[in-house]
Protein backbone atom coordinates (compact mmCIF):
# COMPACT_ATOMS: atom_id res chain seq x y z
CA UNK A 1 0.00 0.00 0.00
CA UNK A 2 1.65 3.47 -1.24
CA UNK A 3 0.23 5.83 1.88
CA UNK A 4 2.04 9.11 0.51
CA UNK A 5 -0.97 10.77 -0.14
CA UNK A 6 -0.87 10.63 3.94
CA UNK A 7 2.79 11.86 3.69
CA UNK A 8 1.57 14.54 1.81
CA UNK A 9 -0.80 15.78 4.36
CA UNK A 10 1.56 15.96 7.06
CA UNK A 11 3.70 18.44 4.81
CA UNK A 12 0.93 20.67 4.05
CA UNK A 13 -0.07 20.91 7.46
CA UNK A 14 3.42 21.99 8.93
CA UNK A 15 3.44 24.05 6.10
CA UNK A 16 -0.25 25.64 6.98
CA UNK A 17 1.56 26.11 10.71
CA UNK A 18 4.45 28.19 9.63
CA UNK A 19 4.90 31.89 10.99
CA UNK A 20 7.99 32.97 10.11
CA UNK A 21 11.73 30.82 9.22
CA UNK A 22 11.77 27.87 11.85
CA UNK A 23 8.85 29.76 14.11
CA UNK A 24 5.66 27.51 14.27
CA UNK A 25 2.44 27.39 15.61
CA UNK A 26 0.76 25.04 17.52
CA UNK A 27 -2.54 25.70 16.93
CA UNK A 28 -4.60 27.04 13.95
CA UNK A 29 -7.20 28.01 15.56
CA UNK A 30 -8.57 28.67 19.45
CA UNK A 31 -10.59 26.39 21.24
CA UNK A 32 -14.27 27.12 23.12
CA UNK A 33 -12.38 27.89 26.02
CA UNK A 34 -10.12 29.60 24.30
CA UNK A 35 -6.84 27.92 26.65
CA UNK A 36 -4.72 27.70 23.93
CA UNK A 37 -1.35 29.45 23.52
CA UNK A 38 -1.64 30.91 19.98
CA UNK A 39 1.15 31.83 17.82
CA UNK A 40 4.67 31.24 17.98
CA UNK A 41 4.89 27.85 20.41
CA UNK A 42 7.25 25.65 21.78
CA UNK A 43 5.53 22.53 21.07
CA UNK A 44 4.75 24.49 17.50
CA UNK A 45 8.65 24.75 16.91
CA UNK A 46 9.75 21.19 18.17
CA UNK A 47 6.65 19.15 16.13
CA UNK A 48 7.41 20.83 12.95
CA UNK A 49 10.58 20.22 12.96
CA UNK A 50 9.85 16.20 14.27
CA UNK A 51 7.23 15.80 11.82
CA UNK A 52 9.59 17.28 8.80
CA UNK A 53 12.20 15.03 9.90
CA UNK A 54 10.09 12.18 10.02
CA UNK A 55 9.00 12.66 6.27
CA UNK A 56 12.42 13.06 4.89
CA UNK A 57 11.69 16.86 4.49
CA UNK A 58 13.79 18.48 7.15
CA UNK A 59 15.18 21.94 6.52
CA UNK A 60 19.25 21.01 5.18
CA UNK A 61 20.33 24.76 4.77
CA UNK A 62 22.68 26.04 7.36
CA UNK A 63 21.07 29.35 7.54
CA UNK A 64 17.66 28.54 7.82
CA UNK A 65 18.33 25.59 10.26
CA UNK A 66 20.24 28.46 12.36
CA UNK A 67 16.90 30.44 12.33
CA UNK A 68 15.00 26.95 13.95
CA UNK A 69 17.57 27.01 16.02
CA UNK A 70 17.51 30.45 17.07
CA UNK A 71 13.76 30.24 17.90
CA UNK A 72 13.48 27.22 20.42
CA UNK A 73 16.76 28.41 22.49
CA UNK A 74 15.05 32.06 22.62
CA UNK A 75 12.46 29.85 24.22
CA UNK A 76 14.54 28.64 27.80
CA UNK A 77 14.64 30.53 30.60
CA UNK A 78 18.31 31.18 31.40
CA UNK A 79 18.25 30.87 35.39
CA UNK A 80 16.52 27.48 35.06
CA UNK A 81 17.08 26.32 31.97
CA UNK A 82 13.90 24.94 31.29
CA UNK A 83 11.54 25.25 29.08
CA UNK A 84 7.18 26.47 29.77
CA UNK A 85 4.51 25.63 27.56
CA UNK A 86 1.12 24.97 30.03
CA UNK A 87 -0.13 21.96 28.74
CA UNK A 88 2.51 20.18 29.57
CA UNK A 89 4.79 19.52 32.92
CA UNK A 90 7.65 21.89 32.46
CA UNK A 91 10.32 18.68 32.48
CA UNK A 92 8.14 17.19 29.33
CA UNK A 93 8.14 20.50 27.86
CA UNK A 94 12.13 21.12 28.39
CA UNK A 95 12.74 17.16 27.02
CA UNK A 96 10.44 18.11 24.01
CA UNK A 97 12.42 21.03 22.89
CA UNK A 98 16.11 19.81 23.89
CA UNK A 99 14.99 16.27 21.51
CA UNK A 100 13.47 18.75 19.03
CA UNK A 101 17.27 20.95 19.13
CA UNK A 102 19.06 17.74 18.72
CA UNK A 103 17.74 16.97 15.29
CA UNK A 104 19.89 19.97 14.04
CA UNK A 105 22.70 19.03 16.17
CA UNK A 106 22.39 21.88 18.44
CA UNK A 107 21.59 21.84 22.40
CA UNK A 108 19.99 24.67 24.43
CA UNK A 109 21.68 27.93 25.26
CA UNK A 110 21.72 27.41 28.91
CA UNK A 111 22.58 24.50 31.35
CA UNK A 112 19.08 23.03 32.28
CA UNK A 113 20.00 23.79 36.20
CA UNK A 114 16.83 22.64 37.75
CA UNK A 115 17.40 19.34 36.84
CA UNK A 116 21.18 19.02 37.81
CA UNK A 117 20.14 17.85 41.61
CA UNK A 118 18.26 14.78 40.15
CA UNK A 119 22.35 13.88 39.61
CA UNK A 120 22.55 12.57 42.89
CA UNK A 121 21.46 8.78 43.57
CA UNK A 122 19.04 9.45 46.21
CA UNK A 123 17.92 12.27 44.55
CA UNK A 124 16.85 10.46 41.59
CA UNK A 125 15.42 7.57 43.49
CA UNK A 126 13.41 10.01 45.40
CA UNK A 127 11.66 11.74 42.79
CA UNK A 128 10.83 8.40 40.95
CA UNK A 129 9.27 6.63 44.15
CA UNK A 130 7.07 9.71 44.78
CA UNK A 131 5.23 10.03 41.19
CA UNK A 132 2.10 9.46 41.30
CA UNK A 133 2.19 5.79 39.57
CA UNK A 134 -0.97 4.75 41.16
CA UNK A 135 -3.26 7.51 39.79
CA UNK A 136 -1.85 9.07 36.80
CA UNK A 137 0.99 7.29 35.42
CA UNK A 138 0.70 8.27 32.27
CA UNK A 139 1.20 12.19 32.69
CA UNK A 140 3.54 11.46 35.40
CA UNK A 141 5.81 9.30 32.86
CA UNK A 142 6.98 13.11 31.20
CA UNK A 143 8.26 13.95 34.25
CA UNK A 144 10.33 10.24 35.09
CA UNK A 145 11.28 9.99 31.79
CA UNK A 146 11.54 13.26 30.75
CA UNK A 147 14.56 13.76 33.23
CA UNK A 148 16.13 10.91 31.83
CA UNK A 149 15.84 12.28 28.01
CA UNK A 150 16.89 16.23 28.78
CA UNK A 151 19.97 15.20 30.92
CA UNK A 152 20.97 12.44 28.45
CA UNK A 153 20.78 14.61 25.36
CA UNK A 154 22.34 17.41 27.07
CA UNK A 155 25.09 15.02 28.14
CA UNK A 156 24.69 16.10 31.95
CA UNK A 157 24.99 12.77 33.52
CA UNK A 158 27.39 9.67 33.29
CA UNK A 159 27.06 6.13 32.44
CA UNK A 160 27.04 5.20 36.14
CA UNK A 161 23.51 7.64 36.92
CA UNK A 162 21.86 6.12 33.54
CA UNK A 163 22.50 2.71 35.47
CA UNK A 164 20.85 3.67 38.85
CA UNK A 165 18.09 4.73 36.22
CA UNK A 166 17.75 1.63 34.82
CA UNK A 167 18.27 0.01 38.11
CA UNK A 168 15.36 1.57 39.12
CA UNK A 169 13.13 0.91 36.83
CA UNK A 170 13.66 -2.93 36.50
CA UNK A 171 13.53 -3.35 39.75
CA UNK A 172 10.14 -1.99 40.02
CA UNK A 173 8.69 -3.49 37.31
CA UNK A 174 5.48 -5.37 37.52
CA UNK A 175 6.39 -8.61 36.38
CA UNK A 176 2.84 -10.19 36.06
CA UNK A 177 2.19 -7.39 33.50
CA UNK A 178 5.89 -6.00 32.11
CA UNK A 179 4.04 -2.11 32.56
CA UNK A 180 4.54 -0.06 34.88
CA UNK A 181 5.31 -0.25 39.37
CA UNK A 182 4.67 -3.75 40.69
CA UNK A 183 2.37 -3.01 43.41
CA UNK A 184 0.69 0.04 42.70
CA UNK A 185 -1.31 -0.90 39.02
CA UNK A 186 -4.73 -1.20 38.51
CA UNK A 187 -5.49 -3.32 36.37
CA UNK A 188 -8.93 -1.32 35.20
CA UNK A 189 -6.12 1.29 33.68
CA UNK A 190 -4.06 -0.78 32.77
CA UNK A 191 -4.05 0.59 29.31
CA UNK A 192 -3.12 4.34 31.14
CA UNK A 193 -0.08 2.68 32.55
CA UNK A 194 1.42 1.10 29.15
CA UNK A 195 0.86 4.90 27.61
CA UNK A 196 2.94 5.77 30.63
CA UNK A 197 5.20 2.80 30.66
CA UNK A 198 6.09 3.79 26.81
CA UNK A 199 8.26 6.42 28.10
CA UNK A 200 10.48 4.62 29.79
CA UNK A 201 10.52 1.72 27.11
CA UNK A 202 12.05 4.54 24.82
CA UNK A 203 14.58 5.74 26.78
CA UNK A 204 15.62 2.02 27.51
CA UNK A 205 15.47 1.35 23.51
CA UNK A 206 17.79 4.58 23.18
CA UNK A 207 20.18 3.56 26.00
CA UNK A 208 20.66 0.23 24.18
CA UNK A 209 18.79 -1.32 26.76
CA UNK A 210 16.83 -5.13 27.67
CA UNK A 211 13.32 -4.11 27.94
CA UNK A 212 12.06 -5.88 31.60
CA UNK A 213 9.78 -8.72 31.00
CA UNK A 214 8.99 -8.22 27.31
CA UNK A 215 7.02 -11.88 27.02
CA UNK A 216 4.93 -9.80 29.55
CA UNK A 217 4.82 -6.56 27.48
CA UNK A 218 3.94 -8.49 24.59
CA UNK A 219 0.86 -10.34 26.43
CA UNK A 220 -0.16 -7.03 27.61
CA UNK A 221 -0.50 -5.59 24.63
CA UNK A 222 -2.07 -8.16 22.60
CA UNK A 223 -4.91 -8.65 25.57
CA UNK A 224 -5.61 -4.56 25.30
CA UNK A 225 -6.30 -4.56 21.71
CA UNK A 226 -8.01 -7.97 21.79
CA UNK A 227 -10.27 -6.87 24.21
CA UNK A 228 -11.13 -3.63 22.71
CA UNK A 229 -9.72 -2.02 25.86
CA UNK A 230 -7.01 1.20 24.95
CA UNK A 231 -8.72 4.37 23.93
CA UNK A 232 -12.16 4.57 22.88
CA UNK A 233 -11.07 6.15 19.66
CA UNK A 234 -7.97 4.20 19.34
CA UNK A 235 -6.80 4.33 15.90
CA UNK A 236 -9.32 6.73 14.71
CA UNK A 237 -7.53 10.12 15.34
CA UNK A 238 -4.78 11.35 15.52
CA UNK A 239 -2.52 11.39 19.29
CA UNK A 240 -0.05 9.44 21.41
CA UNK A 241 -1.70 6.18 21.95
CA UNK A 242 -0.88 4.61 19.19
CA UNK A 243 2.45 5.39 18.70
CA UNK A 244 2.60 4.06 22.90
CA UNK A 245 0.85 0.66 21.93
CA UNK A 246 2.57 0.47 18.70
CA UNK A 247 6.00 1.11 19.97
CA UNK A 248 6.14 -1.07 23.00
CA UNK A 249 4.77 -4.36 21.24
CA UNK A 250 6.89 -3.98 17.80
CA UNK A 251 9.89 -3.36 20.12
CA UNK A 252 9.03 -5.64 22.82
CA UNK A 253 8.61 -8.31 19.53
CA UNK A 254 12.41 -7.32 18.83
CA UNK A 255 13.40 -8.75 22.06
CA UNK A 256 11.97 -11.90 22.49
CA UNK A 257 10.56 -14.27 19.87
CA UNK A 258 7.24 -14.60 22.29
CA UNK A 259 4.15 -14.51 20.43
CA UNK A 260 5.97 -12.84 17.15
CA UNK A 261 3.66 -13.85 14.25
CA UNK A 262 0.63 -12.82 16.48
CA UNK A 263 2.16 -9.63 16.99
CA UNK A 264 2.53 -8.90 13.92
CA UNK A 265 -0.61 -9.99 12.55
CA UNK A 266 -2.02 -7.66 15.21
CA UNK A 267 -0.39 -4.53 13.71
CA UNK A 268 -1.31 -4.93 10.41
CA UNK A 269 -4.63 -5.45 11.27
CA UNK A 270 -4.31 -2.05 13.07
CA UNK A 271 -2.25 -0.58 10.47
CA UNK A 272 -5.48 -0.66 8.54
CA UNK A 273 -7.63 1.20 10.57
CA UNK A 274 -5.19 3.98 11.48
CA UNK A 275 -4.22 4.61 7.67
CA UNK A 276 -7.85 4.53 6.69
CA UNK A 277 -8.44 6.96 9.39
CA UNK A 278 -5.37 9.44 7.58
CA UNK A 279 -6.51 8.46 4.35
CA UNK A 280 -9.99 9.90 4.64
CA UNK A 281 -9.53 12.79 7.33
CA UNK A 282 -10.31 16.21 5.98
CA UNK A 283 -7.14 17.71 7.28
CA UNK A 284 -8.09 21.74 6.97
CA UNK A 285 -11.03 20.65 9.38
CA UNK A 286 -9.72 18.14 11.47
CA UNK A 287 -8.66 19.58 15.14
CA UNK A 288 -6.52 16.36 15.19
CA UNK A 289 -4.86 18.15 12.39
CA UNK A 290 -5.27 21.47 14.10
CA UNK A 291 -2.92 20.45 17.19
CA UNK A 292 0.72 20.14 15.36
CA UNK A 293 1.38 18.01 18.48
CA UNK A 294 -1.28 15.66 18.33
CA UNK A 295 -0.45 15.48 14.48
CA UNK A 296 3.31 14.24 15.46
CA UNK A 297 1.64 11.85 17.62
CA UNK A 298 0.03 10.43 14.46
CA UNK A 299 3.33 10.97 12.38
CA UNK A 300 5.41 8.68 14.96
CA UNK A 301 2.66 5.64 14.99
CA UNK A 302 3.27 5.55 11.18
CA UNK A 303 6.71 5.55 11.09
CA UNK A 304 6.93 2.85 13.45
CA UNK A 305 4.24 0.64 11.63
CA UNK A 306 6.34 0.88 8.22
CA UNK A 307 9.75 -0.38 10.11
CA UNK A 308 7.65 -2.91 11.90
CA UNK A 309 5.70 -4.32 8.53
CA UNK A 310 8.70 -4.28 6.02
CA UNK A 311 7.24 -3.80 2.40
CA UNK A 312 3.83 -3.36 3.52
CA UNK A 313 3.44 0.34 4.05
CA UNK A 314 5.32 2.38 1.24
CA UNK A 315 6.74 6.08 0.56
CA UNK A 316 8.67 7.76 -1.39
CA UNK A 317 10.84 8.75 1.19
CA UNK A 318 11.04 5.94 3.80
CA UNK A 319 9.62 7.19 7.20
CA UNK A 320 11.80 7.74 9.84
CA UNK A 321 11.01 7.61 14.03
CA UNK A 322 13.08 10.43 15.87
CA UNK A 323 13.20 8.22 18.62
CA UNK A 324 15.63 6.07 16.73
CA UNK A 325 17.59 9.06 17.01
CA UNK A 326 17.23 10.34 20.19
CA UNK A 327 14.68 10.01 23.08
CA UNK A 328 11.72 11.80 23.55
CA UNK A 329 8.40 12.80 21.96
Amino acid sequence: MNIDVVVDKLYRTVQMHRLAEGAYSRYLWQNAENSRKMGVNEYGCADAANILYTIGAFEGDPARRACWVKTMQDMQNPETGLFYEGTHHTIHTTAHVVAALELFDARPRYPLTALFPYREKDRLYDMLEHLDWDNKPWPQSHQGAGLFAALTITRSVDAEWQRWYFDWLREKCDPTTGISYGGRLDRDTLAHHLYGWFHYMFNHEYARRAMPYPDKLIDSCLDLYEKDALDPLFGRRCGFCEIDWVFCLNRAARQTPHRFAEAKARLRDFSRTFIDYLMTVDEEKADDFNDLHMLFGAACALAELQAALPGELETTVPLKLVLDRRPFI
